[in-house]
């Protein structure tokens, strides 16, 4: 989880993006099949998201991550398939190359990921 250097800290010292890491290393203790992650990026710098592609990147093929997900940079780095939901309702399905070429995506604000 890369928090060898903080083992002694008590979690609640921790800056939140090792907090976010400690999280999911706790999850994985576990040994899930399937680990759930809801907006894993959210109140993350440029840095901390960074690290957390990194650790996802690592954990993927492990096993099966659901991500929900606000930030599409990071989805469309890491996601082999992933589902467009607006008010409830998939809009669009596919992977990162098929959503860039979906009309609709094109027209919204995920074309702003070029």
């Amino acid at each position: 989880m890369g928090l060898a250097d903080c083992a002694r800290r008590p979690a609640g010292q921790l800056p939140y993006g090792q907090r976010r890491a400690l999280e999911i290393g706790l999850a994985l203790a576990t040994a899930p099949r399937i680990l759930f992650l809801d907006e894993p990026t959210s109140g993350l710098g440029a840095d901390g998201t960074a690290r957390l592609t990194d650790l996802v990147a690592e954990l993927k093929g492990t096993l099966t991550m659901v991500i929900i997900e606000h930030d599409l940079r990071f989805l469309f780095q890491l996601a082999d398939l992933i589902n467009v939901i607006h008010w409830g309702q998939v809009i669009a399905r596919g992977s990162p190359q098929e959503l860039r070429a979906d009309p609709w995506v094109q027209r919204s604000a995920l074309a702003a990921l070029e």
